[in-house]
């Protein structure tokens, strides 16, 4: 068994235990960019009596674009741009139209950092530790998981939560589900291939990801490290691995994995140094970890 380490603080405010706002939809191509543009706007937009004419969507689509860009962190509780919103989607942003694919990483490490607003989320990729599973092990699981925050949430709700996820992330088998064939075109976190789909059962894939580059790995790395280890100039690779919340466990990734990135990025930063103590590999932190990993992106994007 893994043992697992987190910082105090981060535990307090890792996620807030809501369940099924997303009116059953997961995030679908464009919906993001249209609902930062549209509250960038006017914060009011969501809340208006013409927002479906104006979003060009349905009634219950326009609450699930509002849910998915704030749960993404991309506008704030009175819907408006935050920092990193503009730094992704605005007029000079990295990818304004989530043309990379490393854009997508970054928005599936914003939906669960601290605070998380999607808490079946966060458990499936940080919580549940099973490689294989079926909708029925992450019921039980998430049963499970709501009694450490003494509240009753209905097993509907769950179910809602699985079978979003799951379309959200995993490649479906239409013809065995039986369902829309549309759900499997229109998401665009079918490309980072996390999860994969056998008959009724589901896996994990662990390991390298063609399409998240170093650059990803090593600034969540970094950001994870500003409010996780706080109080060390070092974290170690078991922990960036293996620790709730970590870049390890939200993307799945190996040591090799991880070990690589770090070695290819430290190539062009020399800040970023490993260090190995008696045997225990740690990556050395600069005084601001979280402004070397902006500069890591910004440095990813100027040259995409």
């Amino acid at each position: 068994m893994i043992q697992i380490n987190l910082n105090i603080k981060y535990l307090e405010t890792a996620v807030n235990p809501t369940f099924a706002n997303h009116e059953t939809f997961h995030p679908r191509f464009g919906w993001l960019k249209k609902g930062f543009d549209a509250a960038k706007k006017n914060p009011g937009v969501f809340l208006q009596d013409d927002a479906p004419v104006r979003l060009g969507v349905g009634k219950n689509m326009v609450r699930a674009i509002r849910y998915w860009c704030s749960a993404f962190k991309l506008i704030d509780k009175s819907n408006s741009p935050t920092t990193f919103g503009e730094k992704l989607l605005g007029n000079n942003g990295w990818d304004a139209y989530l043309e990379d694919p490393a854009s997508l990483w970054l928005l599936h490490w914003n939906l669960l950092k601290p605070t998380c607003e999607a808490a079946a989320w966060y458990y499936i990729f940080n919580v549940f530790r099973d490689l294989d599973f079926t909708k029925e092990d992450i019921l039980a699981g998430l049963q499970d998981y709501i009694k450490s925050f003494d509240k009753r949430i209905a097993d509907s709700s769950f179910m809602k939560d699985i079978s979003c996820i799951l379309r959200m992330y995993a490649t479906q088998d239409f013809m065995r589900d039986n369902s829309p064939i549309e759900d499997s075109i229109d998401c665009p976190f079918n490309e980072l291939g996390l999860i994969r789909h056998f008959g009724k059962s589901y896996q994990f894939k662990i390991g390298a990801k063609a399409n998240l580059p170093a650059s990803v790995i090593v600034a969540t790395c970094l950001e994870y490290a500003s409010w996780a280890n706080q109080d060390s100039n070092t974290i170690t690779i078991r922990k960036l691995l293996y620790d709730e919340g970590s870049p390890g466990m939200v993307f799945k990734l190996t040591e090799s994995v991880l070990f690589t990135a770090i070695e290819k990025v430290a190539k062009e930063f020399n800040t970023i140094i490993l260090e190995d103590t008696a045997g225990l590999i740690q990556l050395s932190l600069p005084e601001n970890p979280e402004i070397l990993a902006e500069e890591i992106l910004d440095r990813y994007y100027l040259r995409e």
